[in-house]
């Protein structure tokens, strides 16, 4: 996961507080982490004053005051720039530090003999004085080098610093059991601040990711939306777009005849254009559903004034059928006599809807499928569409030959199938179910021609 955070960005410190409110939650979020761990790294200076109060009256060398301070100094600097790096390694926007995190394992591994073995003994005379010290410098610059490390490297790494103790604490003259509490003390320590700081890292980048998640599903919604919009748009124009130009042709051929029923195609002409003006409004406002009885008696209206017979078999009872069936059944009787007009040469089309048991299937035959295809004008996302719409009700949609220069279409789907999504906008999403249908039986079916 890569992301841009707070702490890389130019940091303009004249309006910090516009700065602050320009940024997002991520941003805050990863800002109060950062600085929390950064502002508890430099207080390692504080310690070592603090320790520095309990040398008063032991006697111990003329180096140990500013030693203890260039130290701490020093050992607050590599943290927190050790953290830094190793938060973004961890967040994914950079190679792992190998050089901060091998510059601050030597000060640990240097300062911790030194510290405690230079260090005077404190006035209860159990610990030096610079213990406290040491637990702080090793516990925080520990946890900064977890986050760049595997769990088990850390346990190894952690383990290491424990032991280093056992030698340097018998070397500056503690007792066994003295030297073995400050290793426990060190092993509770190391792993909970490790744990601490990992976990508030993982906050980071779960914080992150929940942000990139919704910026991803903000996209998806408007390719959602535009697929939406093409597809609808594809259905509305399709039709109307070929009805225009087969009725504009007509009319042509009559007024050059001298007919007078060239004037009312061109009526005809401008009643679709004004309904195509509608329905690409609707498109727009995503409020189209398409009308099953509608369809069927557009499609054979069009049809016939194509000079195409087309015959109608719908089955007592489609009326009952949920909305959402209706609709998609109505998209497949649209794009298939589009297909007709378009890509065939047809003199008969036939437009079957039977409801079985639990199912309705819709057919629709022509017989004048050319031997070599008629070119298109693109490559064509009509059937691709059906198909999508149907598979969210369960549904399929099936295209074959049946003989010489038939073809078959085949759009099937479930009576039960409720709407999962809004079907005036087949690719809008979620929007609650639509009503259940129940199953209907098979009817006698009415012709008409």
């Amino acid at each position: 996961m890569t992301s841009r955070g707070w702490d890389n960005d130019e940091v303009d410190l004249t309006r910090p507080v516009r700065r602050w409110r320009a940024s997002g939650k991520p941003q805050r979020t990863e800002a109060y982490v950062r600085w929390s761990v950064y502002l508890t790294e430099l207080m390692q200076p504080l310690v070592a004053l603090g320790s520095l109060t309990e040398t008063r009256g032991a006697v111990h060398s003329a180096w140990l005051t500013p030693g203890l301070l260039a130290t701490s100094v020093l050992a607050a600097v590599l943290s927190t720039g050790c953290f830094r790096a190793t938060l973004d390694y961890y967040l994914g926007r950079r190679e792992r530090p190998i050089a901060w995190m091998v510059v601050t394992g030597l000060v640990i591994v240097v300062s911790v003999p030194l510290l405690l073995v230079l260090g005077p003994t404190s006035l209860n005379g159990v610990l030096p004085t610079t213990s406290t010290e040491v637990a702080y410098l090793t516990a925080f610059s520990f946890a900064g080098l977890a986050l760049a490390l595997t769990v088990r490297a850390s346990v190894l790494a952690g383990a290491a610093l424990v032991l280093l103790v056992l030698p340097s604490g018998l070397a500056a003259g503690m007792s066994v059991s003295t030297t073995v509490g400050l290793m426990l003390g060190l092993a509770i320590w190391l792993p909970a601040l490790g744990a601490a700081w990992r976990c508030s890292a993982w906050i980071v980048s779960v914080v992150w990711e929940l942000d990139a998640a919704r910026e991803a599903q903000a996209q998806l919604a408007v390719a959602e939306e535009r697929l939406r919009f093409s597809r609808d748009l594809h259905d509305v124009m399709g039709r109307n777009l070929t009805t225009i130009a087969l009725k504009s042709e007509l009319a042509v051929q009559l007024a050059r005849r001298g007919r007078p029923e060239a004037a009312d195609q061109m009526v005809e002409v401008q009643r679709i254009a004004q309904e195509s003006q509608r329905e690409v409004r609707d498109v727009v406002r995503g409020y189209r559903a398409a009308d099953l009885q509608a369809e069927l008696t557009g499609a054979r209206s069009v049809l016939r004034a194509a000079q195409v017979e087309c015959t109608t078999e719908i089955g007592l009872g489609v009326a009952a059928l949920p909305s959402a069936v209706q609709s998609v059944l109505g998209w497949v009787i649209r794009e298939a006599t589009t297909n007709v007009l378009r890509h065939s040469d047809a003199t008969h089309c036939s437009i079957r809807l039977q409801l079985t048991a639990d199912r309705a299937v819709l057919e629709i035959d022509n017989d004048g499928v050319p031997d070599t295809p008629k070119p298109s004008a693109g490559s064509g996302t009509g059937l691709a569409g059906l198909r999508e719409r149907l598979v969210v009700l369960g549904g399929e949609l099936t295209c074959r030959k049946e003989g010489p220069g038939s073809h078959r279409l085949t759009a099937s789907l479930p009576l039960t199938a409720t709407a999962t999504f809004d079907t005036t906008s087949p690719a809008a999403g979620p929007s609650g179910a639509g009503p259940s249908a129940t199953a209907l039986p098979a009817s006698a079916m009415e012709t008409s021609t």
